[in-house]
């Protein structure tokens, strides 16, 4: 498969992201195509890499897990050792769903998610107990305006 998609990759794309549910024959009638060559284009797809996986997305609250914060972080010490330990604990910390490095007067941005404010504060004492971290600095979001949304590929 090209690196470019042709309209018909782009629409089952499009559709995989709304919902993975949809069987085959679903995505054909959709896109306009019958059953077996919208399969075959969707397993090209995924071996292709363009389709990294298929879940389910949770509802936050109903999991008592209705506390969002975005955490930014300095690092006293840049060595790449140092970074990759630190990178490494944040993968292992089942409250942090999103971690990016970003520019400016940060060196990452992570979403955390957690039940309540003593969830919080136990989670960020062991974040600031790291080696090399330097800053935190922490915004509570009140309410989620977009989230999860689809990627804009037609």
């Amino acid at each position: 498969m090209s690196e470019r998609l042709d309209r018909i990759d782009r629409r089952l794309l499009d559709a995989l992201q709304h919902d993975a549910r949809q069987t085959a024959t679903e995505l054909a009638e959709k896109v306009g195509l019958s059953a077996s060559p919208c399969a075959r284009r969707i397993r090209l797809l995924e071996q292709e890499g363009y389709i990294k996986g298929h879940k389910a997305q949770l509802d936050r609250n109903k999991l008592n897990l209705g506390i969002t914060i975005f955490v930014q972080v300095r690092l006293s010490q840049h060595q790449e050792k140092l970074v990759e330990d630190f990178e490494q604990t944040v993968r292992t910390m089942a409250e942090v769903i999103n971690c990016h490095t970003v520019s400016g007067a940060f060196d990452y941005l992570l979403q955390v998610v957690t039940t309540d404010l003593g969830g919080y504060e136990q989670w960020v004492r062991r974040l600031q107990r790291l080696p090399n971290v330097n800053t935190v600095d922490s915004s509570f979001a009140i309410r989620a305006v977009k989230e999860e949304g689809p990627l804009p590929i037609l």
